[in-house]
């Protein structure tokens, strides 16, 4: 899967809000070219009151998140909010135990589900550029990320 196609995919779910980083939208500069997907179905929450459900991310985060190799060639990964139940039929264990478990993950391996590097603990997991073993799982998996969202999801007056 491209990064397009993962747009396209997520961004094609009933509700969905996607924004690509930028500096045009006033995004800081590391984070431009990153996409981030909400169920906000009449883009109305506010900004500051919006949280994504899942994350394209394309470069390293210096001193916060650079354990995937973002600045490998090509490389981006896909972040998604898999909740505490998935998370642990994922990995065997819940994310609040994931540093317990955390060196025995090699976070730079491509088209492999992964906790993620930095927010395990909140019960998100990625991909690092999904293909022929992941690819599928990822739809699924951003399937499920999106109707938890909207499960969730309140009308903002």
């Amino acid at each position: 899967m491209t990064e397009e196609e993962i747009i396209e995919f997520a961004g094609g779910l009933p509700g969905v809000d996607v924004l690509t980083a930028s500096e045009g939208n006033g995004a800081p500069e590391v984070a431009w070219g990153d996409s981030f997907f909400y169920f906000d179905p009449d883009r109305d929450i506010p900004a500051d009151k919006r949280f994504p459900f899942a994350t394209i991310v394309t470069t390293n985060y210096p001193g916060f998140d650079e354990a995937s190799k973002l600045d490998r060639e090509g490389v981006f990964r896909l972040n998604i909010s898999v909740g505490r139940r998935s998370f642990e039929k994922l990995f065997g264990y819940p994310p609040a135990r994931h540093a317990d478990q955390q060196n025995g993950f090699d976070y730079a391996a491509i088209d492999t589900v992964i906790p993620h590097p930095v927010y395990a603990t909140q019960g998100w997991a990625s991909i690092l550029n999904p293909g022929e073993r992941t690819g599928e799982q990822a739809r699924t998996l951003l399937t499920e990320a999106h109707g938890r969202a909207a499960a969730r999801h309140r009308p903002h007056p």
